[in-house]
């Protein structure tokens, strides 16, 4: 197959209904040769900051000179941007070649009696394979879902597991409490392994200790709260960490430098089990990480900033780093959110630094209307809303009411970046 036929493949695979163990994942590996196995990994799972840790790890990886594999979901404007190596994206003919050769072993397992591999099996026994036949040093995965049952979770080792902040998302599936959710993500910590946590509530870390305990794997905690923050601005933070003095990062956000923290907890877990990984490596990763749609500027004059945040937890971070960035001031939210996200609790958060809501329908078929967004907003806040028809018209009229010194800020859903960062002309990753 060629290169449209391969994405129409991947992106025409569709399986319904609860996935209760592992085996069909297994399975395609084991029909692909086991690309997965003898290959160094550093996982990653978490609610938020999944993203961006990756791309922060994979960067400094990458300065201190390994060849390094990233893999992440979901892509902003092309679908190879999932599957990167040392920041350069999987070439066309070589993901149609890959997938050809997936989907002849997917035929193969159905032929057996087995299900149809998932969308995202497919694409994880897609990236396994480009990193194996690459002579990746080591490769850096974000979970898809969960952990436990995650496609990702099939390999057997990882050098490092890291464990983001928990919150309430995918309840549906990963359970009703944060423990229960924290429990689900445990589930990648390795035997004999070493596990990065992002220090939280004492529930949830108990979760996480008991997991440790039963694989016998060793904890290093990445505490956010001990960074301390010389400078914020629309161009990046700097911040001292354990020792580590006038640290940079480019990417925006109180979060963030959180994020760098547990960064920085990888490469020294890493270290500890004899990768190289020097302080320039360190510094410099961390200052030329980029992660689009994560607090990213689209446009200084009027100043717009496009966010991934699309649960309470996230909008909550998003909300803060608003707040130190331009302590006082209210800005013009363009919002659009999937039906069955809890986005009533997004804009209660949000609405206390908001001038006016704009709503869009994010292009997804879980997508919620923009004027039952709307009039969801006009039953529960004073805020002025209005509910727009696409997204051009709703960043178009957001705009024309910031003039040239307001403020936009676009969030809700992963699903409109997309489109939101062609419409100002970031077309590229």
């Amino acid at each position: 197959m060629n290169y449209e036929q391969a994405i129409h493949f991947i992106l025409d695979t569709y399986t319904s209904g609860e996935i209760s163990d592992r085996s069909v994942m297994d399975r395609l590996l084991l029909e692909l040769g086991n690309p997965h196995r003898d290959m160094k990994y550093v996982h990653i799972a978490g609610t938020n900051g999944k993203g961006s840790c990756s791309a922060m790890i994979s960067s400094i990886l990458c300065h201190a000179g390994y060849r390094t594999g990233l893999y992440t979901s979901p892509y902003i404007n092309r679908f190879n941007e999932r599957i990167q190596i040392n920041g350069t994206q999987i070439p066309d003919n070589d993901l149609a070649r890959i997938t050809t050769r997936v989907s002849e072993a997917c035929s193969r397992i159905i032929g057996r009696g087995f299900r149809r591999p998932t969308i995202f099996e497919i694409i994880t026994a897609v990236c396994f394979c480009w990193f194996k036949e690459q002579n990746c040093d080591i490769c850096v995965l974000e979970v898809g879902l969960g952990g436990r049952l995650d496609a990702t979770n099939s390999i057997e080792t990882s050098e490092v597991s890291v464990i983001m902040n928990i919150g309430y998302d995918h309840m549906e599936r990963l359970g009703s409490t944060l423990e229960l959710i924290a429990a689900e993500k445990a589930a990648i910590i390795k035997e004999n392994g070493d596990v990065v946590c992002y220090r939280q509530s004492e529930g949830v870390e108990s979760v996480f200790k008991k997991y440790a305990a039963q694989r016998n794997a060793r904890i290093w905690w990445a505490d956010g709260n001990k960074a301390s923050v010389c400078e914020q601005s629309a161009d990046g933070s700097v911040f001292h960490f354990e020792g580590r003095r006038g640290l940079k990062i480019s990417l925006l956000g109180n979060y963030q430098i959180r994020n760098a923290v547990v960064a920085l907890k990888i490469a020294d877990a890493l270290n500890h089990k004899g990768w190289e990984i020097g302080e320039e490596a360190i510094r410099s990763g961390l200052l030329q990480a980029r992660w689009p749609g994560r607090m990213e500027v689209l446009s200084r004059n009027p100043l717009v900033i496009l966010d991934g945040a699309h649960n309470p937890q996230g909008v909550s971070a998003l909300c803060e780093s608003i707040e130190t960035l331009f302590p006082g001031e209210k800005v013009i939210f363009v919002v659009g959110v999937l039906a069955d996200k809890d986005y009533s609790d997004e804009i209660k958060t949000a609405e206390r630094l908001a001038e006016e809501f704009i709503t869009l329908t994010p292009p997804n078929v879980r997508a919620l209307t923009a004027r039952a967004l709307a009039e969801e907003i006009e039953n529960h806040s004073h805020v002025p809303v209005t509910a727009c028809n696409d997204i051009s018209e709703a960043l178009g009229t957001a705009l024309v009411r910031a003039g040239i010194s307001g403020k936009i800020v676009i969030f809700g859903s992963l699903y409109h970046q997309g489109p939101v960062r062609t419409f100002f002309g970031k077309d590229s990753y």
